[in-house]
C-alpha cells in the first residue's frame, strides 16, 4: 500500500513528511532505557530485513484480480515493542523509497505514517496488547495478530483515501475509492494476519521471552536469541531470494482500487498523472538515488536475477540500518544516563 507521488499535492505531501519526521524524533526521544538493549538490536536488524523481504512478495487475492503484500508493522511490534518497531519500519520504508523507488519521495512521510505509525503506534498498543492481557498463548497470539493487522490495514487504507481527497489533484471520488479500498485491504489484512500469527507463534514457542518483553518494554537481559535469529535470518534469505521469484503479477490493493475507481468514474483505465515542479523534482531525486528501481536491474525489469539481487541487497541494507539505529540509540541513551548520574 505504498502511495505514489501522483496521489498527493505538494502541501499534503510535505505536511505528512514533516509529521513523520516529528514522529520519528519523538519516538527516539521516548524510547525507554530498557526498551532497546544489546539483545534486541540484532532482532531489530533481522526483523526489519524480514519485513523488507516480505513486502516484496505480492500474493494473489482469489477472485479479485488483485494482490497484496504484508505491511509488517504488527509483526515488528510483536517482536520489538511499539516504538522500536516503528523506528525499524521507518528505516524499511526510507530504504525502499530511496534505493528501490518503491513509493514516491513526496509520499515518503505518508507511507511512513500509513505503514508505520498506524500499525505500530496505534493498532499495536490499542488492539494487539489489550487482547493479550489475559496471558500469551498460541490462540490469543493468533487472534490478536489477525485482528490488529486487519484493523491497522483498514485504518491505513482510510488514511490513503483521505490524503488523496485532501490533496484534490486527482479525479478519484472519495466514496467510490473508499468502497474499493476497504474490502480489498480487509482480505489482504486477513492473509497478513495469518502470516503474522504464524511467525509470532513460532518465535513464542522458541523463546516466549521475546514476545513477553516486547509487551512489557523490558530489556532482553540474560536471554539467548541465537536460535530465533538464525531461524528468522533463514526465512528472510529464502523470502528474498526464492519466494520473490514467484510473486503475483496482479496489481496490489491500492493500484487495483485506483484502476477500478478510474474505470467506474471516467469510463477508461487511463493512468493518473501529476505535473508540476515539486512532483518533477521529487521524481528526479528518486531516479538519481534508486539503483535498483522496482526491485530490478534498470532497463531490464524482466530479469529474475535483478529481483534476487534486489532482495539480497535490500535485506542487507535494512539489517545494517535498523541494527545501527538501535545501536546508536542505545549508546546515546546510556551516555545521557551516565552524564545525569555524575
Amino acid at each position: 500500500m505504498h502511495m505514489a507521488d501522483v496521489l498527493l499535492s505538494p502541501v499534503v505531501g510535505m505536511t505528512m513528511n514533516a509529521l513523520s519526521v516529528t514522529a520519528i524524533g519523538v519516538s527516539v526521544a521516548k524510547v525507554k532505557k530498557n526498551e532497546i538493549g544489546e539483545n534486541k538490536i540484532p532482532i531489530m536488524g533481522v526483523a526489519g530485513a524480514l519485513v523488507f523481504a516480505g513486502q516484496m512478495i505480492n500474493f494473489a487475492i482469489p477472485m479479485t484480480g488483485s494482490s497484496g503484500h504484508i505491511g509488517g508493522g504488527i509483526l515488528l511490534a510483536g517482536l520489538l515493542g511499539s516504538i522500536p518497531a516503528f523506528l525499524s519500519m521507518a528505516a524499511v520504508i526510507i530504504i525502499q523509497c530511496l534505493f528501490f523507488a518503491d513509493g514516491g519521495l513526496l509520499a515518503l512521510g505518508s507511507n511512513i505514517f500509513v505503514l508505520g505509525v498506524v500499525p505500530c503506534l496505534i493498532a499495536y498498543p490499542l488492539i494487539f496488547k489489550p487482547l493479550l492481557k489475559g496471558g500469551i498463548d498460541k490462540k490469543r497470539l493468533s487472534v490478536a495478530s489477525v485482528v490488529a493487522v486487519m484493523a491497522g490495514l483498514e485504518l491505513g487504507a482510510f488514511f490513503v483515501v483521505a490524503l488523496t481527497m485532501f490533496s484534490g489533484i486527482t479525479a478519484l471520488p472519495f466514496g467510490t475509492f473508499l468502497a474499493l479500498m476497504l474490502p480489498i485491504h480487509l482480505a489482504i489484512g486477513l492473509a497478513e494476519g495469518v502470516i503474522t500469527a504464524a511467525i509470532l507463534s513460532f518465535v513464542h514457542a522458541m523463546r516466549p521471552e521475546i514476545i513477553d518483553y516486547a509487551q512489557s518494554g523490558e530489556r532482553l537481559s540474560g536471554v539467548s536469541t541465537k536460535k530465533v535469529l538464525v531461524a528468522l535470518a533463514v526465512l528472510t534469505v529464502v523470502t528474498a531470494c526464492a519466494l520473490s521469484l514467484f510473486v503475483s503479477a496482479n496489481p496490489d490493493g491500492l493500484e487495483w482500487s485506483i484502476e477500478r475507481t478510474v474505470a467506474q468514474t471516467v469510463g477508461s483505465e487511463e493512468e493518473i498523472e501529476a505535473e508540476g515542479g515539486v512532483h518533477e523534482g521529487a521524481a528526479s531525486i528518486q531516479e538519481s538515488t534508486a539503483f535498483l528501481p522496482d526491485y530490478a536491474f534498470e532497463g531490464d525489469p524482466e530479469n529474475a536475477v535483478g529481483t534476487t539481487v534486489s532482495g539480497l541487497v535490500g535485506t542487507v541494507i535494512t539489517f545494517a540500518v535498523a541494527g545501527a539505529a538501535g545501536f546508536v540509540i542505545t549508546k546515546v541513551k546510556k551516555g545521557r544516563r551516565a552524564k545525569a548520574s555524575v
